[in-house]
């Protein structure tokens, strides 16, 4: 049996201390232009002193107009590296490996904020948003591969790709919607076209040591079961991967398909992994939780909420095989003792009913 303590040694660049990451999530403390802030810069740290064997950072923009909310961390530009080396550096010498999870909303961009308009598979009027051209696909590929070049000349271990939540190269793989006649649009084939490419570029332009993974949606956002586990099966076969991420809201969710029998995570923790590492992630709050993922055969949790409670979620599951995350709601200047700042503390209290007291 796996245990949690494990290290594990993926199959490019450096090992984990463990099986716990810290999941990519949205903090909105960056400074305006996507520059790190010291606020952003303290949160992942502390993440990182409290244990877990990967850190990764929240979504961040690989081109302008693709920034979805303000406060968003940034690596469009060479303008963001000075920040990105310094977050390298600190994540480095706390003893965790470090990636930054690389994020193009398309439809869901700020068109507002960004002062351009947003662009998607297809045209969307009721996001505003127009189809990229060919060449606009093209370019985007290039953007997402020049921020993990900029990842790696930055410091970090890796880069995650977002393919999740219905951001753009979620949205390319959007069966109800994604009818493109030029190779990225159609039969599910194509529709994974943009996801493979930036995949298979990135593995190209960057050293055998660097690490790289993805994060998907299993299900919704226009995506089915089949076409979902497909997906996952395509990426995880071109064996470019050190590590798939599941994105499943709550690991003991079952599928919203009713034709399909146990729970959503059993669909994916079967597949051939080609040498990658299956993580999971959703809802997991106590040792009890992660161990019960690797016994479903996870490789790796992925732990978001509990590590917002605690910043040393990773070291308390590690120690104590009974450790829970504390109550809910608590109050903000518990949150502040977890180093978690005031734009995060903000955006926690608005879009969480239960979390911030």
């Amino acid at each position: 049996m796996s245990a949690l303590s494990d290290s594990l040694r993926p199959a490019h660049g450096p090992a984990w201390r463990n099986r716990l990451a810290l999941a990519p999530l949205t903090n909105t403390q960056s400074n305006d232009d996507g520059t790190l802030s010291d606020d952003e810069l303290d949160w992942l740290v502390a993440r990182g002193r409290g244990g877990f064997g990967l850190t990764v950072t929240c979504a961040a923009y690989v081109s302008p107009e693709g920034r979805a909310w303000r406060g968003q961390l940034g690596i469009a530009s060479d303008d963001h590296l000075p920040g990105l080396t310094r977050l390298a550096a600190g994540l480095r010498a706390t003893g965790t490996r470090s990636a930054v999870q690389l994020h193009h909303a398309g439809m869901r961009a700020d068109a507002g904020l960004n002062g351009t308009a947003n662009v998607a598979p297809w045209d969307e009027p009721r996001k505003d948003a127009v189809a990229l051209t060919t060449e606009g696909v093209d370019r985007v590929v290039t953007d997402f591969v020049d921020a993990a070049v900029r990842a790696e000349q930055a410091g970090f271990d890796g880069v995650q790709v977002h393919g999740a939540h219905g951001y753009l190269l979620g949205q390319f793989l959007d069966g109800r919607s994604n009818h493109r006649a030029d190779g990225y649009g159609g039969p599910l084939e194509h529709r994974m076209r943009a996801l493979l490419e930036v995949v298979t570029g990135i593995r190209a332009a960057t050293g055998p040591d660097f690490q790289l993974g993805l994060r998907l949606s299993p299900e919704g956002y226009g995506i089915t079961v089949a076409e979902g586990r497909e997906t996952a099966r395509t990426l995880l076969a071109t064996g470019v991967l050190d590590y798939l991420d599941i994105s499943l809201w709550d690991v003991r969710m079952r599928p919203r398909d009713t034709s399909y029998d146990g729970l959503l995570i059993d669909h994916f923790t079967d597949l051939p992994r080609h040498g990658a590492l299956l993580s999971v992630a959703g809802k997991v709050t106590s040792a009890a939780d992660a161990r019960w993922c690797l016994d479903k055969g996870a490789d790796v949790v992925s732990v978001g909420i509990g590590a917002i409670l605690h910043h040393d979620f990773a070291a308390r599951a590690i120690a104590d095989p009974g450790f829970e995350v504390r109550a809910r709601p608590v109050p903000a200047e518990v949150l502040a003792a977890e180093h978690v700042g005031p734009a995060f503390v903000d955006y926690l209290a608005a879009g969480w009913d239960d979390l911030v007291a």
